[in-house]
This record gives structure tokens, C-alpha cells and sequence, in this order.
């Protein structure tokens, strides 16, 4: 799949591992727990509210505490991680992240199940950008870990897959709380594996934490996320989401006020002097939108309008999840042919294309003509984009600022992906409403909304291609 050395081949150019693909091997499984839990509980949820007696407000809390959690500790975790040991702050969100799972598989109650989803979240949102800081020290050199970092975005390519399959199988056949469950096996190897792998911390740093920084960001990201859920259920002109919104631009210019006069900032205003840096968060934040609302849409379009069950949906998806696996896998290998930048402006020019050609099925689409090749070529310009924007990212960035640079880039993909499923289910819905309107049949309706969402996604992959010729233009 990878062009990577042989996982067991020995290496002598880690600065924190004398294995440093079993370590990779180690950090991508945490990292595909957290990609898994984003999409694997959305297929448990009809059953998960009958049994636990939630209606549907209560069901979307299961997956608003969590992304809450996730989306608005983010920046918080990086920068833990670089003051007290990338890690130990690891090690401390796999463990909560275990814990936590196990507590969500034996709730009982509604109260007690969103504390557990919003306890995954903060966890995850502690291990994510660790996890990308740690491979950046286990992989010094710039070669192997663009290499590591293709297999890292074909973890989450299978780990997104995964998710819809793995949630129809496992509640069909475990029940709902399988889908928890299954996070602690491997969370917990993870926990016992990675000490064996990868070196102690050394001295974290000695500045002090910038608290009214990290409080005021923190609660920023979270009514951000908060006014964007909102704006999912409700529409954009709800008060509630009007109102985080401007709680959120508030608390977001007091933070870059706090930030100019601290003298240790959470987040340095210098850290987003680099360009390539710059690029690679906007791509990504544009990316995460229009992936989040491509899988929603997809999903729904086969269930509600062709009739497919969850299980087949989530079979079909198993060519794309393929496609985007082996092109992440040999995307390194492009990036030090012609460059990162170039890379990266192909593959979003091929996800637009894939994107433009999806919008034109029908409402009884056949899935071996209409949707296999289109979903492919998604499959294609997402492995491509993902891996290049995540190295853009974290390109040059020095080990004390690697959990921050881990925490941005996540934090971006976070907010675009509420962002982008915000704006574009809203779109297709009110498309989907004109239609029925004018007398358009169901099915019919739902295709045209679904269509105005993939061309909407297709017009966003080709903004980010914009913002990528932004990036510096080198070769590796």
C-alpha cells in the first residue's frame, strides 16, 4: 500500500523511537479510533434512542457533546502537550478515551451516556494532535515522514469507511453498545504498546500556561461549534445560532487581544507567518466541509432515495475508502517528484471533478453507472489532499510548537466540517423544498437537493485549490 520501509526493518533516523514504524502503527490506531468514533455511533443511534427511551432532540446531543468536547479542546490539547510531554498527554487521552468508551457502553441512563460522549471527546481531543506531534519527532527526517504521513491519512481513509460499516454490523448483531465497546481492546493496546515504542518526554517547557488564553479559545471553538449544530438543526437565522455566533466573533477577538499582550501566548500570532502553514489550515478547514456534507449526503441519498439499507450503504463506500487509501499511500512519492503544492492542487481539482460528476445521478441510480466511478475519483482527490494539506500543516514546525501545529490543523478539519454540513444540508434542503414546491415527486426532490449539495462541494474543493497555490512551492 505504502512505499514506507517494512515495519520491521530497523532505523536509525529517530530522534524517539528505534522503531519507528511500529511506532507509526501504534499512533495510527488511536488516530483511526478517533476517526471510527465520528461516524460509527451515527448508524446506532435509531436503535440507541428506542432502547434508552431519547427522542430526537436528546439523540442529537449524543453527537453535539461530543463534537462540543472535540472541536473546542483541540488547541487547548496541542498546547498541554507541548508544555507537559507529548507522551504523557497521549498516554492520558487514549486512557480517558478507553475509560470513557467503556462508560458510554454501560450507560443506563440519557444523562449518563452524553457524559461519557462528552468525556470521549475531550479525550480525543488531548491524543489527536499529540498523536500527529509524536510522529513528526518519531520521523525526523522530511522524507520518511511525508512517507508516515500517507499511511496516517490511509488509516483515516479505512477508519471513515469503517465507521458506517462497522456501526450497521456490530448494532444489528451486538447491540448499540458494541459500537463503544469496540474502542477498548484497542485503545487499551494502544496504551500498553506505545511506552514500549516510543522514548520518555523530555523536559517539557517552563513557561507558564497562558489560562486566560486557553479559556477564552476554548470557549470561542466551543460556541462556535455549538452555533453550527444550531444552525444544522434549526437554520442560520435561529436565535440560539445567531446568538453563539456573536458570543463566538466575541470571545474570538478577545482571545487575539489576550494573545498580543501576554508575553507567553497559547498561541503565538507569529506561529501564522508561514504561508505553507497558512495554506494548509485553510485547505484542510475546506476540505473537512466539504467531506463531512459529501458522506452525510451520500449516505442519506442511498438509504432515503435509492432504498438501501445501512449495511449496503456502507459497503458502497468501500471503493472510495480503497481509492483513497492506495493514493494516500503513494501521494509521498508524487509530493517528492513535483512538489507539495502541485500535489495538492491536482487532487483538489480531482475531488471537484468526482464531486460534479456525482451531482448528476438520478433518483433510481444504478450504483455500478452512476455512482462507482464518481466516487472513485472522490476517493482519488481526497488520499491526495488529506496527506499533502496535513504536511503542509506541520511542515517546519519546531518540537515545542508540534502539538499546536497537531491541535490547529485538527481544530481546522473540526469547524470545517461543522461548517460545511451546516451550509450545504441547508442548501440542499431548501433546494429539496422548492422542488416538492413545484410538485416534483419525493424521491426526485431529495436528488435535486443532494445534487445542488455535490456541486456546492465540488465549488468548495475548487476554493481550496486557490488557497493552496498560496502554499510555497518546493520539492521534497
Amino acid at each position: 500500500m505504502s512505499p514506507s520501509p517494512s515495519l520491521t526493518s530497523p532505523s536509525t533516523a529517530s530522534a524517539r523511537s528505534a522503531r519507528p514504524w511500529w511506532a507509526l502503527t501504534v499512533l495510527a490506531l488511536a488516530q483511526f479510533l478517533v476517526v471510527l468514533d465520528a461516524s460509527i455511533v451515527n448508524i446506532a443511534l435509531p436503535v440507541l434512542g428506542e432502547q434508552m427511551h431519547m427522542d430526537t432532540a436528546a439523540l442529537a446531543w449524543v453527537i453535539t457533546a461530543y463534537v462540543l468536547a472535540f472541536g473546542g479542546l483541540l488547541l487547548l490539547g496541542g498546547r498541554l502537550a507541548d508544555r507537559f510531554g507529548h507522551r504523557r498527554i497521549f498516554l492520558v487521552g487514549i486512557a480517558g478515551f478507553v475509560a470513557s468508551s467503556t462508560l458510554a457502553g454501560l450507560s443506563i441512563t440519557s444523562g449518563m451516556l452524553l457524559t461519557a460522549r462528552a468525556l470521549q471527546g475531550a479525550s480525543a481531543a488531548l491524543l489527536a494532535p499529540a498523536a500527529l506531534a509524536l510522529l513528526t519527532h518519531v520521523f525526523p527526517d522530511r522524507g520518511e515522514r511525508t512517507r508516515a504521513l500517507g499511511v496516517w491519512g490511509a488509516v483515516a481513509g479505512i477508519g471513515s469507511a469503517a465507521g458506517v460499516l462497522l456501526g450497521g454490523v456490530l448494532t444489528a448483531t451486538l447491540g448499540w453498545q458494541s459500537v463503544f465497546f469496540v474502542n477498548v481492546p484497542v485503545g487499551v493496546l494502544v496504551l500498553v504498546a506505545l511506552p514500549l515504542l516510543v522514548d520518555r518526554d523530555t523536559a517539557g517547557s517552563t513557561t507558564r500556561l497562558d489560562v486566560p488564553g486557553a479559556v477564552t479559545i476554548t470557549a470561542a471553538l466551543v460556541s462556535i461549534v455549538g452555533a453550527l449544530s444550531a444552525a444544522e438543526r434549526l437554520g442560520f437565522a435561529h436565535p440560539l445560532a445567531l446568538g453563539l455566533a456573536a458570543v463566538a466573533v466575541a470571545l474570538g477577538i478577545l482571545f487575539v487581544v489576550i494573545e498580543r499582550r501576554t508575553a507567553e501566548p497559547l498561541v503565538p500570532l507569529t506561529f501564522f507567518r508561514s504561508r505553507t502553514l497558512r495554506a494548509g489550515n485553510i485547505v484542510m478547514l475546506l476540505v473537512g466541509g466539504a467531506t463531512v456534507a459529501l458522506f452525510f449526503a451520500l449516505s442519506v441519498y442511498m438509504q432515503a432515495v435509492l432504498g438501501d439499507d445501512a449495511f449496503v450503504t456502507g459497503i458502497s463506500q468501500l471503493p472510495l475508502a480503497g481509492a483513497l487509501v492506495v493514493v494516500a499511500g503513494i501521494a509521498p512519492t508524487v509530493m517528492a517528484r513535483i512538489g507539495a503544492r502541485p500535489t495538492l492542487i491536482g487532487s483538489l481539482v480531482v475531488l471537484a471533478s468526482g464531486l460534479i460528476w456525482l451531482s448528476a445521478a438520478p433518483a433510481d441510480a444504478s450504483f455500478a453507472v452512476h455512482l462507482l466511478g464518481p466516487t472513485l475519483l472522490v476517493g482519488v482527490g481526497l488520499g491526495g489532499a488529506f496527506v499533502t494539506a496535513t504536511h503542509l500543516a506541520v511542515d517546519g514546525v519546531t518540537e515545542s510548537e508540534s502539538g499546536l501545529a497537531g491541535g490547529l490543523v485538527n481544530t481546522s478539519q473540526q469547524i470545517g466540517g461543522a461548517l460545511g454540513l451546516a451550509a450545504l444540508s441547508t442548501l440542499a434542503a431548501a433546494r429539496t423544498t422548492d422542488l416538492l414546491g413545484a410538485g416534483a415527486a419525493r424521491p426526485e426532490a431529495l436528488t435535486g437537493g443532494f445534487s445542488w449539495l455535490f456541486l456546492a462541494a465540488a465549488g468548495v474543493s475548487l476554493l481550496a485549490a486557490v488557497a493552496a497555490s498560496g502554499a510555497r512551492a518546493e520539492r521534497h
